[in-house]
């Protein structure tokens, strides 16, 4: 009984520091890949692009048009599939901006209360 106990205790434990393990080695190795021009998230959420990746350490992250901060490669969580964001511009027309206006501002009457 004591033996199959043990089994059942082991077994898990065994599984889940196995699945750790693979955990860090993944991340280990998307710290190592990384290269200025990859577009990449940190931990905080923060996205961004890999403008520097010679340090050891530390990785160059450009997260604006010139604006670049410096990361512990540990603070990379993933990185991000290169989208295409497109602009899309929405025609407002005149008429229904003025109605809108016009609803905004009309007096709540409250002398209906009960």
């Amino acid at each position: 009984m004591f033996p199959l106990l043990l089994v059942l205790l082991a077994v898990p434990l065994f599984l889940s520091a196995r699945k750790q393990k693979r955990a860090m080695a993944e991340q280990q190795q998307l710290q190592n890949s990384l290269a200025p021009g990859d577009k990449v998230m940190t931990t905080s959420g923060l996205y961004g692009t890999v403008a520097d990746a010679s340090h050891d350490t530390t990785i160059d992250i450009e997260i604006s048009e010139g604006v670049v901060t410096r990361w512990l490669r540990a603070a990379i969580r993933e990185k991000v599939a290169d989208t295409d964001e497109t602009v899309v511009e929405e025609k407002v027309d005149a008429e229904d901006e003025v109605t809108t206006t016009a609803q905004v501002a009309e007096p709540l009457d409250h002398s209906a209360k009960k």
